[in-house]
């Protein structure tokens, strides 16, 4: 089932090749200055124009990536983080399912994480 939009999660020294590969792999990419640890901008893709908001330190040393969009190539964050991590070939986290408020906060620590190495669930507690 398709996701309403897309997060994943790449660490941050990898943003800038993550935005180089999204503009060749896809098309022009637009993004603002950084506002404090927020860059928010659009992605075309084809005729559509999907919103992105990169955040750094959004755990640890991992950034958020996130498609505010269900208009993108993927289905799900897993089929994103496949995708970014054979396009840069470094390891890409993402949430086990989709999640919606309504879901709560059942296993919030659970995790795949694509990497050389393949695909893994993993438990990430991410501490404040």
């Amino acid at each position: 089932m398709r996701q309403p939009d897309i997060e994943i999660y790449l660490r941050e020294e990898y943003l800038d090749s993550l935005c180089d590969w999204l503009g060749n792999a896809f098309g022009p990419i637009e993004l603002g200055a950084w506002q404090g640890l927020t860059r928010r901008g659009k992605l075309r893709m084809g005729d559509t124009s999907v919103p992105l908001m990169l955040v750094r330190k959004a755990a640890g040393k991992w950034a958020s990536v996130w498609f505010d969009s269900d208009c993108t190539p993927w289905e799900t964050d897993l089929d994103c983080a496949r995708a970014i991590q054979a396009g840069l070939g470094e390891e890409v986290r993402c949430s086990v399912g989709g999640w919606s408020e309504a879901d709560g906060e059942d296993n919030p620590d659970r995790w795949m994480k694509v990497n050389a190495e393949g695909e893994s669930e993993f438990l990430w507690a991410i501490k404040p």
